[in-house]
Protein backbone atom coordinates (compact mmCIF):
# COMPACT_ATOMS: atom_id res chain seq x y z
CA UNK A 1 0.00 0.00 0.00
CA UNK A 2 1.40 3.39 -0.98
CA UNK A 3 1.78 6.21 1.55
CA UNK A 4 -0.96 8.12 -0.30
CA UNK A 5 -3.40 5.23 0.01
CA UNK A 6 -2.46 4.70 3.66
CA UNK A 7 -3.35 8.33 4.44
CA UNK A 8 -6.67 8.02 2.67
CA UNK A 9 -7.47 4.73 4.42
CA UNK A 10 -6.65 6.31 7.80
CA UNK A 11 -9.04 9.17 7.01
CA UNK A 12 -11.81 6.77 6.04
CA UNK A 13 -11.22 4.76 9.22
CA UNK A 14 -11.52 7.94 11.33
CA UNK A 15 -14.72 8.92 9.53
CA UNK A 16 -16.22 5.51 10.27
CA UNK A 17 -15.10 5.74 13.91
CA UNK A 18 -16.88 9.02 14.73
CA UNK A 19 -20.62 9.65 15.10
CA UNK A 20 -20.16 13.42 14.96
CA UNK A 21 -18.22 15.04 12.11
CA UNK A 22 -17.64 18.73 11.37
CA UNK A 23 -16.33 19.92 8.00
CA UNK A 24 -14.77 23.35 7.52
CA UNK A 25 -12.55 25.39 5.17
CA UNK A 26 -10.59 28.65 4.86
CA UNK A 27 -11.72 32.25 5.29
CA UNK A 28 -12.95 34.19 2.25
CA UNK A 29 -13.87 30.94 0.50
CA UNK A 30 -13.42 30.38 -3.22
CA UNK A 31 -15.01 27.78 -5.45
CA UNK A 32 -12.58 25.06 -4.40
CA UNK A 33 -13.05 25.64 -0.66
CA UNK A 34 -16.83 25.61 -1.02
CA UNK A 35 -17.01 22.81 -3.58
CA UNK A 36 -14.71 20.46 -1.69
CA UNK A 37 -16.37 20.95 1.69
CA UNK A 38 -19.93 20.76 0.39
CA UNK A 39 -18.93 17.79 -1.72
CA UNK A 40 -17.39 15.83 1.15
CA UNK A 41 -20.26 16.74 3.48
CA UNK A 42 -22.82 15.55 0.94
CA UNK A 43 -20.90 12.36 0.23
CA UNK A 44 -20.63 11.47 3.91
CA UNK A 45 -24.31 12.21 4.56
CA UNK A 46 -25.31 9.92 1.73
CA UNK A 47 -22.97 7.17 2.92
CA UNK A 48 -23.56 7.46 6.67
CA UNK A 49 -27.13 8.74 7.24
CA UNK A 50 -26.93 7.67 10.88
CA UNK A 51 -24.06 10.09 11.63
CA UNK A 52 -24.45 13.77 12.58
CA UNK A 53 -22.41 15.61 9.94
CA UNK A 54 -22.23 19.42 9.86
CA UNK A 55 -20.59 21.93 7.52
CA UNK A 56 -19.73 24.85 9.81
CA UNK A 57 -17.92 28.03 8.79
CA UNK A 58 -17.72 31.66 9.91
CA UNK A 59 -18.15 33.31 6.49
CA UNK A 60 -19.54 32.68 3.02
CA UNK A 61 -19.38 33.79 -0.62
CA UNK A 62 -21.97 35.92 -2.42
CA UNK A 63 -20.58 34.76 -5.76
CA UNK A 64 -21.22 31.11 -4.88
CA UNK A 65 -24.43 31.60 -2.89
CA UNK A 66 -26.30 29.58 -5.54
CA UNK A 67 -24.67 26.44 -4.10
CA UNK A 68 -26.62 26.89 -0.85
CA UNK A 69 -25.94 27.79 2.76
CA UNK A 70 -23.77 26.03 5.31
CA UNK A 71 -25.08 24.71 8.63
CA UNK A 72 -25.61 26.77 11.77
CA UNK A 73 -22.94 26.59 14.44
CA UNK A 74 -23.28 24.08 17.26
CA UNK A 75 -22.40 24.13 20.96
CA UNK A 76 -18.88 23.72 22.27
CA UNK A 77 -20.02 20.41 23.72
CA UNK A 78 -20.71 19.04 20.22
CA UNK A 79 -17.12 19.71 19.20
CA UNK A 80 -15.63 17.78 22.15
CA UNK A 81 -16.77 14.42 20.76
CA UNK A 82 -16.42 15.33 17.09
CA UNK A 83 -13.95 14.75 14.29
CA UNK A 84 -13.21 17.97 12.41
CA UNK A 85 -12.12 17.75 8.77
CA UNK A 86 -10.73 20.97 7.35
CA UNK A 87 -10.16 21.21 3.60
CA UNK A 88 -8.18 23.59 1.37
CA UNK A 89 -6.71 25.50 4.33
CA UNK A 90 -2.94 25.76 4.39
CA UNK A 91 -2.52 27.31 7.84
CA UNK A 92 -4.65 27.19 10.99
CA UNK A 93 -4.91 30.99 11.17
CA UNK A 94 -6.88 30.94 7.89
CA UNK A 95 -9.54 28.63 9.32
CA UNK A 96 -13.13 29.80 8.87
CA UNK A 97 -14.18 28.17 12.13
CA UNK A 98 -13.17 29.82 15.39
CA UNK A 99 -13.94 26.66 17.38
CA UNK A 100 -11.92 24.23 15.28
CA UNK A 101 -9.42 23.42 18.03
CA UNK A 102 -12.22 22.27 20.37
CA UNK A 103 -12.68 19.14 18.25
CA UNK A 104 -11.44 15.83 19.61
CA UNK A 105 -9.36 15.20 16.47
CA UNK A 106 -8.56 17.27 13.39
CA UNK A 107 -7.88 16.03 9.86
CA UNK A 108 -6.30 18.34 7.30
CA UNK A 109 -6.89 17.71 3.58
CA UNK A 110 -5.09 20.22 1.40
CA UNK A 111 -3.31 20.86 -1.89
CA UNK A 112 -1.18 23.82 -0.78
CA UNK A 113 2.49 23.71 0.12
CA UNK A 114 2.59 22.56 3.75
CA UNK A 115 4.42 25.50 5.35
CA UNK A 116 2.76 25.38 8.80
CA UNK A 117 1.48 21.85 9.53
CA UNK A 118 -1.42 21.39 11.94
CA UNK A 119 -3.93 18.67 12.77
CA UNK A 120 -3.70 15.10 14.02
CA UNK A 121 -3.78 13.55 10.55
CA UNK A 122 -2.77 15.30 7.32
CA UNK A 123 -3.27 14.33 3.70
CA UNK A 124 -1.36 16.83 1.55
CA UNK A 125 -0.94 16.63 -2.23
CA UNK A 126 0.45 19.98 -3.36
CA UNK A 127 0.65 18.87 -7.00
CA UNK A 128 -3.14 18.55 -7.28
CA UNK A 129 -5.03 21.21 -9.22
CA UNK A 130 -7.55 21.59 -6.38
CA UNK A 131 -8.64 20.19 -3.06
CA UNK A 132 -11.85 19.23 -4.85
CA UNK A 133 -9.79 16.96 -7.09
CA UNK A 134 -8.53 15.25 -3.93
CA UNK A 135 -12.12 14.74 -2.73
CA UNK A 136 -13.03 13.33 -6.15
CA UNK A 137 -10.06 10.96 -5.90
CA UNK A 138 -11.10 9.99 -2.35
CA UNK A 139 -14.52 9.04 -3.69
CA UNK A 140 -13.08 7.17 -6.67
CA UNK A 141 -10.65 5.19 -4.49
CA UNK A 142 -13.39 4.07 -2.11
CA UNK A 143 -16.32 4.08 -4.53
CA UNK A 144 -17.33 0.62 -3.34
CA UNK A 145 -18.08 2.17 0.09
CA UNK A 146 -18.85 5.85 -0.52
CA UNK A 147 -22.00 7.23 -2.18
CA UNK A 148 -22.35 10.10 -4.61
CA UNK A 149 -25.29 11.84 -6.29
CA UNK A 150 -25.77 14.57 -8.89
CA UNK A 151 -25.79 17.46 -6.39
CA UNK A 152 -22.69 16.27 -4.54
CA UNK A 153 -20.88 15.70 -7.83
CA UNK A 154 -21.83 19.24 -8.89
CA UNK A 155 -20.23 20.73 -5.77
CA UNK A 156 -16.95 18.90 -6.35
CA UNK A 157 -16.90 19.58 -10.09
CA UNK A 158 -17.49 23.29 -9.41
CA UNK A 159 -14.42 23.33 -7.16
CA UNK A 160 -12.31 21.56 -9.77
CA UNK A 161 -13.42 23.88 -12.58
CA UNK A 162 -12.82 27.13 -10.70
CA UNK A 163 -9.48 26.26 -9.11
CA UNK A 164 -8.00 24.88 -12.32
CA UNK A 165 -8.99 27.87 -14.45
CA UNK A 166 -11.43 25.66 -16.38
CA UNK A 167 -8.75 22.95 -16.62
CA UNK A 168 -6.12 25.29 -18.11
CA UNK A 169 -3.51 25.54 -15.34
CA UNK A 170 -0.23 23.64 -15.25
CA UNK A 171 -1.37 21.44 -12.35
CA UNK A 172 -4.06 19.84 -14.54
CA UNK A 173 -3.13 16.36 -15.76
CA UNK A 174 -4.82 13.27 -17.13
CA UNK A 175 -6.02 12.21 -13.68
CA UNK A 176 -7.72 15.59 -13.22
CA UNK A 177 -9.78 15.13 -16.38
CA UNK A 178 -10.53 11.48 -15.70
CA UNK A 179 -11.85 12.35 -12.23
CA UNK A 180 -13.88 15.22 -13.72
CA UNK A 181 -15.33 12.72 -16.16
CA UNK A 182 -16.36 10.45 -13.29
CA UNK A 183 -18.29 13.34 -11.77
CA UNK A 184 -19.91 14.31 -15.09
CA UNK A 185 -21.29 10.77 -15.31
CA UNK A 186 -23.68 11.72 -12.49
CA UNK A 187 -25.49 14.10 -14.87
CA UNK A 188 -24.17 17.51 -13.81
CA UNK A 189 -26.01 20.40 -15.48
CA UNK A 190 -22.93 22.20 -16.82
CA UNK A 191 -24.96 24.86 -18.68
CA UNK A 192 -26.57 25.99 -15.44
CA UNK A 193 -23.35 25.74 -13.45
CA UNK A 194 -21.28 27.72 -15.95
CA UNK A 195 -23.99 30.38 -16.26
CA UNK A 196 -23.84 30.95 -12.50
CA UNK A 197 -20.05 31.00 -12.52
CA UNK A 198 -19.21 33.09 -15.55
CA UNK A 199 -22.06 35.37 -16.65
CA UNK A 200 -21.25 38.95 -15.62
CA UNK A 201 -23.40 41.90 -14.61
CA UNK A 202 -23.11 45.00 -16.78
CA UNK A 203 -21.68 46.94 -13.81
CA UNK A 204 -18.88 44.40 -13.52
CA UNK A 205 -18.04 44.84 -17.19
CA UNK A 206 -17.78 48.60 -16.65
CA UNK A 207 -15.50 47.95 -13.69
CA UNK A 208 -13.33 45.70 -15.85
CA UNK A 209 -13.03 48.49 -18.44
CA UNK A 210 -12.01 50.91 -15.69
CA UNK A 211 -9.36 48.49 -14.43
CA UNK A 212 -7.75 48.33 -17.87
CA UNK A 213 -7.47 52.12 -17.83
CA UNK A 214 -5.99 52.26 -14.33
CA UNK A 215 -3.68 49.23 -14.32
CA UNK A 216 0.09 49.54 -14.71
CA UNK A 217 2.88 47.35 -16.04
CA UNK A 218 6.42 47.45 -14.68
CA UNK A 219 9.54 47.66 -16.81
CA UNK A 220 10.11 43.91 -16.93
CA UNK A 221 6.51 42.70 -17.07
CA UNK A 222 4.47 42.76 -13.86
CA UNK A 223 0.88 43.88 -14.37
CA UNK A 224 -0.65 45.37 -11.23
CA UNK A 225 -3.68 47.25 -9.96
CA UNK A 226 -4.58 48.81 -6.61
CA UNK A 227 -8.28 48.59 -5.72
CA UNK A 228 -8.90 51.14 -2.98
CA UNK A 229 -12.08 51.82 -1.03
CA UNK A 230 -13.09 54.65 -3.37
CA UNK A 231 -12.97 52.35 -6.38
CA UNK A 232 -15.00 49.74 -4.52
CA UNK A 233 -17.65 52.33 -3.60
CA UNK A 234 -17.78 53.73 -7.14
CA UNK A 235 -18.64 50.34 -8.62
CA UNK A 236 -20.55 49.03 -5.57
CA UNK A 237 -18.21 46.08 -5.20
CA UNK A 238 -18.02 43.59 -2.40
CA UNK A 239 -14.45 42.81 -1.35
CA UNK A 240 -14.98 39.42 -3.00
CA UNK A 241 -15.83 41.05 -6.33
CA UNK A 242 -12.93 43.46 -5.96
CA UNK A 243 -10.58 40.53 -5.39
CA UNK A 244 -11.55 39.03 -8.74
CA UNK A 245 -9.73 41.90 -10.46
CA UNK A 246 -6.55 39.81 -10.52
CA UNK A 247 -8.09 37.59 -13.19
CA UNK A 248 -8.52 40.63 -15.50
CA UNK A 249 -4.73 41.01 -15.76
CA UNK A 250 -3.90 37.47 -16.80
CA UNK A 251 -3.81 37.66 -20.60
CA UNK A 252 -1.13 40.27 -21.29
CA UNK A 253 1.72 39.11 -23.49
CA UNK A 254 5.09 39.63 -21.83
CA UNK A 255 3.58 39.98 -18.35
CA UNK A 256 4.41 36.71 -16.63
CA UNK A 257 3.29 37.98 -13.21
CA UNK A 258 0.21 39.95 -12.24
CA UNK A 259 -0.82 41.30 -8.87
CA UNK A 260 -3.94 42.87 -7.37
CA UNK A 261 -4.01 44.87 -4.13
CA UNK A 262 -7.41 45.16 -2.45
CA UNK A 263 -8.15 47.38 0.55
CA UNK A 264 -10.12 45.36 3.09
CA UNK A 265 -12.64 46.49 5.75
CA UNK A 266 -10.17 45.68 8.54
CA UNK A 267 -7.67 48.14 6.97
CA UNK A 268 -5.32 45.40 5.79
CA UNK A 269 -4.49 45.03 2.11
CA UNK A 270 -5.22 41.71 0.49
CA UNK A 271 -2.70 40.79 -2.18
CA UNK A 272 -3.47 38.26 -4.90
CA UNK A 273 -0.44 37.07 -6.87
CA UNK A 274 -0.49 35.08 -10.09
CA UNK A 275 2.15 34.02 -12.60
CA UNK A 276 2.88 31.73 -15.51
CA UNK A 277 6.17 30.01 -16.31
CA UNK A 278 7.79 31.54 -13.19
CA UNK A 279 6.97 30.41 -9.65
CA UNK A 280 5.89 33.32 -7.45
CA UNK A 281 4.99 31.74 -4.09
CA UNK A 282 8.30 32.75 -2.46
CA UNK A 283 7.32 36.39 -2.93
CA UNK A 284 3.98 35.76 -1.22
CA UNK A 285 5.75 34.09 1.69
CA UNK A 286 7.96 37.17 2.13
CA UNK A 287 4.86 39.32 2.60
CA UNK A 288 2.83 37.36 5.17
CA UNK A 289 1.34 34.87 2.76
CA UNK A 290 1.76 31.69 0.78
CA UNK A 291 -0.08 29.23 -1.42
CA UNK A 292 0.74 27.49 -4.68
CA UNK A 293 3.77 28.01 -6.88
CA UNK A 294 1.83 30.08 -9.42
CA UNK A 295 -1.28 31.11 -7.48
CA UNK A 296 -0.94 32.61 -4.01
CA UNK A 297 -1.80 35.46 -1.70
CA UNK A 298 -0.31 37.79 0.88
CA UNK A 299 -1.29 40.49 3.36
CA UNK A 300 0.05 44.03 3.70
CA UNK A 301 -0.55 46.50 6.50
CA UNK A 302 0.49 49.76 4.81
CA UNK A 303 -0.10 51.00 1.26
CA UNK A 304 3.61 51.88 0.98
CA UNK A 305 4.44 48.17 1.22
CA UNK A 306 2.78 47.62 -2.16
CA UNK A 307 5.59 49.53 -3.87
CA UNK A 308 8.17 47.27 -2.22
CA UNK A 309 6.30 44.15 -3.28
CA UNK A 310 5.97 45.39 -6.87
CA UNK A 311 9.70 46.18 -6.99
CA UNK A 312 10.53 42.70 -5.70
CA UNK A 313 8.18 41.15 -8.26
CA UNK A 314 9.74 43.16 -11.10
CA UNK A 315 13.24 42.01 -10.10
CA UNK A 316 12.01 38.42 -9.92
CA UNK A 317 10.56 38.68 -13.43
CA UNK A 318 13.72 40.35 -14.76
CA UNK A 319 15.89 37.57 -13.34
CA UNK A 320 13.63 34.90 -14.76
CA UNK A 321 13.54 36.40 -18.23
CA UNK A 322 17.33 36.82 -18.23
CA UNK A 323 17.85 33.13 -17.50
CA UNK A 324 14.99 31.46 -19.37
CA UNK A 325 13.57 31.57 -22.84
CA UNK A 326 10.33 29.65 -22.37
CA UNK A 327 8.13 32.69 -21.68
CA UNK A 328 5.78 34.75 -23.86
Amino acid sequence: MTEQLQKMQQILDKIEQYDKIIVSRHKRPDGDAIGSTKGLTGMLRLTYPEKDIRLITNDSSDYLAFLGKDDEDVSDEFYKDALLIVIDTATADRMSNAKWNLAKEVIKIDHHIDIKPYGDLCWIESWRSSASEMIAYFYYTFRDKLKMDKQTATYIYCGMVTDSGRFRYETVNGDTLRLAGTLLDFGIDTDNLFAHLYLEDFEMLKFKSYVYKKMNVTEHGVAHIYVDKAMQRRFKLTTEQASEVVSFLSGIKGCIAWIAFIEMPDKTIRVRLRSRFMQIHKLAEKYNGGGHEYTCGATLYKKEESDLLIADADKMVADYKANNDNWL
